[in-house]
């Protein structure tokens, strides 16, 4: 999938932070020690707003990550909910690499829907094991 993801072509490309971050949350030992929120985030912000919001989120990272913009701090960044690696994980997840990849080449047809399924089946996990962390898992919207 990372290489399909690297190709950058859609739809496999447009939703690399997204697929990443399922990954993350399905392993998070996994995750960042400098970032731990930002997987939820982006799962968030990819239910709640769509593609487009991630695009709008990965751009304002990369710039703040940027030589020039050394010790810039995104708000947004800071969840305040309990960082992956250190909250309880679920045990079980209904949808997994697996069910995304189906055959193993991740085929186009259908993909969008298989990682949108991916990304609510793992942000209801957590938010489960987690009450009180992340919104409820039915105030997500579809991704447009």
């Amino acid at each position: 999938m990372l290489a399909l993801d690297h190709s950058q072509r859609p739809p496999w490309g447009p939703l690399h932070g997204v697929t990443v971050s399922c990954f993350l949350l399905q392993h998070p030992s996994r995750v960042p020690k400098n970032a731990p929120a930002f997987p939820c985030l982006m799962l968030h912000t990819y239910l709640d707003e769509g593609l487009t919001a991630v695009t709008r989120l990965i751009g304002r990272v990369r710039r703040a990550n940027g030589h020039r913009n050394s010790g810039l701090r995104l708000p947004e960044l800071d969840t305040g909910a309990p960082a992956p690696h250190l909250a309880p994980s679920p045990a079980d997840f209904g949808v997994t690499i697996h069910d995304v990849g189906q055959d193993g080449t991740f085929p186009a047809d259908g993909f969008p829907e298989r990682v949108t399924a991916w990304a609510a089946d793992i942000i209801t996990a957590w938010c489960s094991r987690n009450p009180g962390t992340c919104p409820a898992p039915d105030a997500h919207r579809s991704p447009q």
